[in-house]
């Protein structure tokens, strides 16, 4: 019986091939973009963690509410205590986040993002190596011989899968290190980091109060995370009484799929979901008028069957065979699609911009799920029409029929599809709306500077050469000395951090002569950089003077500051000559010399919120891994990097050099998901748009056919060509009302959802309703002015003849 139906359904179709191409092809972009989001959804929610009985794993975090720090580090010291004093987990393990430079000689330096970790890390995540042995305890106390693994990737791309490379010694940060084994294809914990060596002997080196490191811990068969919180909190409260940097300090403990999907990316898919989840009912509402239009020209044939013998059983499930084979032909145009969305999705996206157990792919769980919401669409569009389409008296229908009309009695139920893509689209087009302008209002803000002359790179200064702060300070003026000297550059500095990058360093500020309560604090910015920041970015100086050269060579206690922190701090009085430190800093208070206009540091910055900050000489904060910020006099910046990399290469050979990007280009970087959340939503509210015109200008038509002979009586009665055109293009416009009215209504409630995704724009911003509720009513009267111009040239005589 069931084969039976889908042959007369496949007929069916068959004989009405524009209406089945309309069909098939809204409901393709519908499930499509489902898919591709879907396909999101589950490598980022719902695929399970890359660990080992990763339920019973968790992190441990620092957290000072004096500070309102809720996720910070924790010290090694502090971890050891952990480790040695708690009674709830199996294991505790540890790991921090550092440069590695591998210089073997086989090829070019190259630093890579890094690890330390105890020994008993991978064990905890039940992640072996592929090749060789994991690291011991042996490998994890200071003064072991240095051990490193491998990231597969590395061992791939630099070593071309030797398995010879464990056992050999290759030089990390300049000391030989051995190679003891190489992880399975794609591990790159905690994020994209590719090479890991042991942790005791850096941790070792650090004091309580350097915060610098994560805790994981599998706990204990039968223990809660309750009850592991309660014996953490116990070690944090005797720590905190027997070290004074431990004061305030206490341990957040939380499952590991926090710390793997935090609250921002989860709100990011669920509302793509959302979004794409409002267009498939739009394609689906779009479907079933089409539908019900269709079966009101069927309800002939419908009564036939049904005078024969048909019960109504009988005819629904026909009718629903129909439409399930709608959803179905839709889905390979809709894999389509969704292949489509994923490429475009991925290449929004910057390299290693996510961390490397968030992945998706068009896989069997995404055709599973397009296969499930073909049929279920094809279920919930075309149930209404196949209960309508059976549900008139056979009487009635044969009477009817004839004239391919349903009366009037039954047009509620499309005019009620259409109010909700109305509706729809309007919630999707101001989402739209407020992503693109956050896009357009990053793409035009005032940084504070002019990008376009700027060139940026870092290096990395490995090995024991460079453990003095001396040697390092030296190295560095040495390579911005050379640089400098470059034709065609203009001005460099070096830096702690980059604009737009990452790096620099912050506290809260102890101001002398100005007592704050506790918990009362300013936190500033405290950027340590060489001469020339303000002249090469192009910064005005706005009172005072610069740093000079001797004060930065002979690490004089000065500092530049911004406008921000002036007022903040000094208010309307002279910061000039006034003196300030670090808290929890030994020494050092710095004097102002001079103030600075404001300019943007980091993503995210706005007129409103640009932090505090102070720029003191580099000698004050020499870093391993330094910026180098470079000025051209003219044409394109990245003109000079192969001038500057052999300048460094010449200051020493042995330094890598990477992130090499102009200016302007980290700038567009630093806000990509901007970028991605207006592409993306664009392009639902284009497609919510598109099927939400059709929808009325179907209506419509089907409205003015089945209207014909009413048109044509008032036309004979006098009814002039304007009366006919108010008729029609009023209805559409009543119904395009009530839909922007209801979605106006329902934007306000969701919109508030997006706040933390918005950039200087509010979520409910009156100029994005007003503006998408216009362009959407203009939309419908275009719609709607097609069919009244057909019902304008009906022939009064021809349209009651035909009747």
């Amino acid at each position: 019986m069931l084969l039976q139906d889908v042959r007369y359904a496949w007929r069916s179709l068959t004989k009405s091939p524009a209406f089945t191409a309309i069909a098939v092809a809204c409901l393709a972009l519908g499930i499509g973009i489902n898919t591709t989001i879907f396909s999101v959804v589950d490598g980022v929610m719902l695929q399970p963690y890359p660990y080992q009985d990763a339920e019973h794993i968790t992190v441990l975090s620092g957290r000072n509410q004096r500070l309102h720090i809720n996720r910070s580090g924790i010290s090694y010291a502090d971890y050891k205590d952990l480790r040695d004093q708690n009674t709830t987990a199996a294991s505790l393990a540890a790991f921090g986040r550092r440069s590695l430079t591998i210089s073997d000689g086989a090829s070019e330096p190259m630093r890579y993002e890094g690890s330390t970790v105890t020994w008993n890390l991978f064990e905890l995540l039940g992640q072996p190596p592929v090749l060789g042995r994991n690291f011991g305890p042996e490998d994890d106390r200071p003064g072991a011989e240095p051990v490193v693994i491998l990231s597969h990737e590395v061992w791939d791309t630099r070593y071309n899968r030797d398995p010879g490379v464990v056992g050999r010694a290759i030089s990390i940060n300049g000391r030989p290190h051995t190679v003891v084994g190489v992880m399975p294809p794609k591990f790159a914990f905690p994020e994209q980091q590719r090479l890991w060596v042991p942790l005791a002997d850096y941790g070792e080196k650090t004091s309580r109060d350097e915060r610098s490191v994560q805790l994981f811990a599998r706990l204990k068969p039968g223990v809660t995370i309750d009850q592991m919180t309660t014996d953490i909190d116990g070690i944090a409260r005797r720590l905190a009484a027997a070290y004074p940097v431990n004061r305030d300090w206490s341990v957040l403990v939380r499952p590991i799929s926090d710390w793997m999907l935090p609250d921002q990316p989860k709100l990011i898919v669920l509302m793509m979901m959302g979004a794409v989840t409002l267009v498939l009912l739009i394609a689906c509402s779009n479907v079933a008028n089409l539908l019900l239009a269709r079966a009101s020209v069927r309800h002939r044939e419908i009564s036939i069957r049904s005078a024969l013998g048909a019960g109504r059983f009988r005819i629904v499930r026909q009718l629903l065979t129909e439409a399930v084979m709608i959803g179905l032909l839709s889905a390979p145009l809709g894999v389509i699609v969704a292949w489509g969305g994923l490429q475009l999705l991925d290449s929004s996206i910057p390299p290693d911009s996510i961390p490397y157990f968030i992945h998706w792919s068009l896989d069997i769980r995404s055709l599973a799920y397009t296969m499930a919401i073909a049929i279920g669409t094809g279920i919930l569009f075309g149930t209404v029409p196949a209960l309508q389409a059976t549900g008139a008296s056979l009487q009635e229908s044969l009477r009817e029929g004839g004239r391919g009309s349903t009366g009037e009695r039954r047009a509620w139920v499309r005019n009620v599809l259409v109010v909700a893509q109305v509706g729809l689209a309007l919630i999707l087009l101001i989402g739209s709306s407020l992503f693109i302008r956050s896009f357009l209002n990053l793409q035009g803000a005032t940084v504070g500077f002019d990008t376009a002359p700027l060139m940026t790179m870092r290096f990395y200064l490995p090995g024991r050469a460079y453990e003095a702060n001396d040697a390092k300070a030296r190295r560095v003026e040495d390579i911005v000395r050379r640089t400098e000297g470059l034709p065609g550059v203009k001005g460099a500095f070096a830096s702690n951090f980059v604009p737009f990058g990452n790096g620099g360093g912050g506290g809260n500020v102890i101001v002398e002569d100005k007592p704050v309560d506790p918990g009362e604090e300013l936190g500033i910015s405290f950027i340590a950089a060489t001469p020339h920041l303000r002249e090469t970015l192009g910064v005005a100086l706005v009172r005072g003077r610069d740093i000079t050269e001797s004060e930065n060579t002979t690490r004089t206690a000065v500092a530049l500051i911004n406008q921000t922190m002036a007022k903040r701090v000094w208010e309307d009085a002279d910061p000039i000559g006034r003196r300030f430190k670090l808290d929890g800093e030994p020494g050092d208070w710095f004097t102002v010399v001079g103030i600075v206009a404001d300019f943007r540091h980091y993503q995210g910055d706005s007129d409103a919120t640009i932090a505090p900050a102070a720029y003191v000489p580099y000698t004050f904060d020499p870093t391993l891994n330094t910026g180098l910020t470079i000025r051209v006099a003219s044409g394109d910046p990245a003109a000079v990097t192969a001038a500057v990399r052999e300048q460094i290469k010449r200051a020493d050979a042995a330094l890598p050099v990477f992130q090499v990007s102009t200016m302007e280009a980290l700038r567009q970087r630093s806000f990509w998901q901007f970028r991605m959340f207006g592409v993306m939503f664009f392009l639902f509210g284009a497609i919510a748009l598109v099927l939400a015109a059709i929808g009325v200008y179907g209506v419509l038509s089907y409205s003015v056919s089945q209207r014909t002979q009413e048109i044509g009586v008032r036309v004979a009665l006098g009814a002039e060509r304007g009366d006919v055109l108010r008729l029609i293009v009023g209805q559409g416009l009543r119904l395009t009302g009530i839909g922007i009215v209801l979605g106006i209504a329902a934007a306000f409630g969701i919109t508030p959802a997006a706040q933390s995704l918005l950039y200087n724009v509010k979520p409910t911003d009156p100029i994005s309703f007003s503006l998408v509720a216009v362009f959407l009513l203009g939309v419908a009267l275009t719609a709607s002015w097609l069919p009244a111009r057909r019902a304008m040239a009906v022939d009064p005589l021809i349209a009651m003849r035909n009747d």
